[in-house]
């Protein structure tokens, strides 16, 4: 019924819906522009959790992939969470488990675990205080012990490492997209941009965080942009949120590090997705009552910092 629509009847019709289901559409930096554009609020994992734990509305549609959509549930009680794709997930969050963790955690008894936001909620409950890379530093920190568990992300590990006195011990995860880009692939487009700052996300392999002017999540990219002298920026991150910084910053020109590496899940979600969830109120995501309350401190604790 809506195939004939273009992306502007569509989006209409998808704002309709959304006000007739009382319902609030977040999308992350990463979503494609389509998606950006209809949503009620774009932001990073940080920016989200606190969006999806005040939200007034009864339902919220969560573009972007499971376990933010699972840490929406988790900080939303009550509110009906919709994911439009629900096969959106994340291989860095699989890459450990809540048997994984408690295994690690027997390895070494007493430290406390830093679990990246990027984990599913059983992994959440089991962990101490729950992270995300804009506050990384700031969480680990924040803890009295001297050796901190940190899981899954090995790169972000890493970047916490070089900025605390602290031992961190961490688990062999990561990201795909962001661990997929080399040096060489930075070194090649600052050659075609000279001029060009180069932004590199935490996720980043640490060779290639040492290429770049700044490290920041997309958060602090987004804020960085309008205050940047730099008419010309290399992003090595996910490309999604190139649309947003152009929108955000016409005069300013903006380049992927890699221009073939995207986040397949991140781009599972589309228009017709968002409206379709939104008409069959499906897929849901519900975390079990026992998980989600063991969860939810480790994130309050996060969004507290």
């Amino acid at each position: 019924m809506i195939d004939h629509l273009d992306k502007a009847e569509l989006s209409l019709r998808v704002r309709e819906l959304a006000q007739a289901r009382n319902a609030i559409v977040l999308a992350h930096n990463y979503q494609i522009g389509e998606v950006q554009d209809v949503a009620d609020f774009v932001g990073d994992s940080l920016e989200l959790s606190r969006k999806a734990a005040a939200v007034s509305q009864d339902v919220i549609v969560f573009c972007g992939v499971h376990f933010m959509a699972e840490t929406a549930s988790i900080l939303a009680p009550g509110k009906i969470v919709l994911l439009p794709d629900e096969h959106a997930g994340c291989p860095m969050a699989d890459m450990i488990t809540a048997p994984d963790l408690e295994a690690w955690k027997a390895r070494y008894p007493g430290r406390p675990v830093v679990c990246y936001v990027n984990t599913s909620a059983a992994v959440k409950a089991g962990c101490d205080v729950c992270c995300t890379s804009s506050n990384a530093v700031r969480v680990v920190e924040s803890l009295p012990d001297r050796e901190v568990l940190f899981a899954p992300d090995r790169n972000l590990a890493d970047f916490v490492a070089r900025r605390t006195t602290k031992t961190i011990i961490p688990w062999d995860g990561h990201c795909y997209v962001h661990n997929n880009i080399h040096v060489r692939d930075v070194r090649e487009k600052k050659a075609l941009h000279p001029e060009a700052e180069v932004w590199a996300h935490p996720e980043c392999r640490p060779e290639v965080a040492d290429l770049a002017d700044k490290v920041l999540s997309t958060g602090q990219m987004v804020q960085e942009a309008p205050r940047t002298a730099a008419r010309e920026i290399i992003l090595v991150t996910e490309p999604g949120i190139i649309h947003r910084l152009k929108k955000d910053n016409p005069g300013k020109e903006f380049y992927p590090a890699h221009d073939g590496i995207y986040c397949v899940n991140m781009k599972k979600i589309t228009l017709r997705k968002v409206y379709h969830a939104l008409d069959q109120m499906a897929p849901r995501v519900e975390v079990p009552p026992d998980i989600a309350e063991r969860a939810r401190g480790t994130i309050e604790k996060m969004v507290k910092l």
